[in-house]
Order: C-alpha cells, then sequence, then structure tokens
C-alpha cells in the first residue's frame, strides 16, 4: 500500500495505531546505525533511505529523477517490511542475515530485497541495524554503477 504523505511525519501519522509503535522502533534502528550521507525522505510512498542527487546526481536508472534507494520501511496490506537492497546486491548479505535471524532464535520472512514481519517481536533489532550499517555509501554507488 503507497502512502501519499508527503513526509515521514505525515506517513507515521496516517499508520494505524497497533502498527505504529513497530515501524517507529525499526525506524529508529535503522537511523541510528545509517552510514554517513544517507538520507531519510518519502519515496515510493514508503519512508526510505536514500542517496540523495547531491551525492548521485544520476539518480536511480529507473527514474533519474527519483534518488538512489538504498533502504525502506512500508506498512503493507498484510505486514511490515523492511527492504534493504543490498540483500540482493551485494553477495553473501542475504546468507548473512539469515545466519543471523537462526543465530538470535528468530524465524526469517525474506524476499529479494525484502523482510516481511508481523509483529516487532518477529525483528531483531540490532540485526536490521547491523544490516544497514554494513556497507558504506560510497561501497553502495560502487557496486550500484558495476551491476
Amino acid at each position: 500500500m503507497q502512502s501519499k504523505a508527503k513526509t515521514v511525519a505525515e506517513y507515521l501519522e496516517e499508520l494505524p495505531d497497533e502498527r505504529r509503535p513497530a515501524i517507529s522502533r525499526i525506524r529508529a534502528a535503522i537511523r541510528k546505525n545509517l552510514p554517513k550521507g544517507f538520507v531519510e525522505c518519502m519515496n515510493y510512498g514508503m519512508i526510505g533511505y536514500v542517496v540523495p542527487h547531491k551525492q548521485y546526481p544520476a539518480g536511480y536508472h529507473v527514474n533519474p529523477k527519483d534518488p538512489l534507494p538504498f533502504a525502506a520501511l512500508a506498512s503493507q496490506k498484510n505486514h511490515l517490511a523492511f527492504y534493504l537492497m543490498t540483500l540482493y546486491q551485494k553477495p553473501g548479505t542475504a546468507d548473512w542475515l539469515r545466519e543471523r535471524f537462526q543465530a538470535a532464535g528468530r524465524k526469517l520472512d525474506m524476499g529479494k530485497s525484502c523482510i516481511r514481519f508481523r509483529k516487532i517481536d518477529d525483528v531483531p533489532l540490532d540485526i536490521i541495524g547491523e544490516a544497514v550499517s554494513r556497507v558504506s555509501m560510497a561501497d553502495f554507488i560502487a557496486r550500484y554503477e558495476n551491476r
């Protein structure tokens, strides 16, 4: 479900009461661990974490007017989702994440670039933070350009 919210604050305000705390806690873990240079914004109807045009003027190849997406957080119809582009961009990242979830005793519901969950107890926030912090903006851009 894409939101029409123009700001992250508007997005959070429109969330159902039962989803707002989970999104807020995951958002806090992302922001605490977000590498230097990435910025938070609304992107594709979700809370996005992007490489701004001032850092990467070419933008996203799908639509160069959009900043290059790194991660996103969203309330979807049947679940909450955390999208992390490095899950398919950086070799070994998806396997690393599976191993970390298993070691934490958590079940991982993962797609190509997303982690789906229904409640905050399903998400080890320290692992989400670590996953976000693993790739610098310079490395992310370099991998993106070599796709």
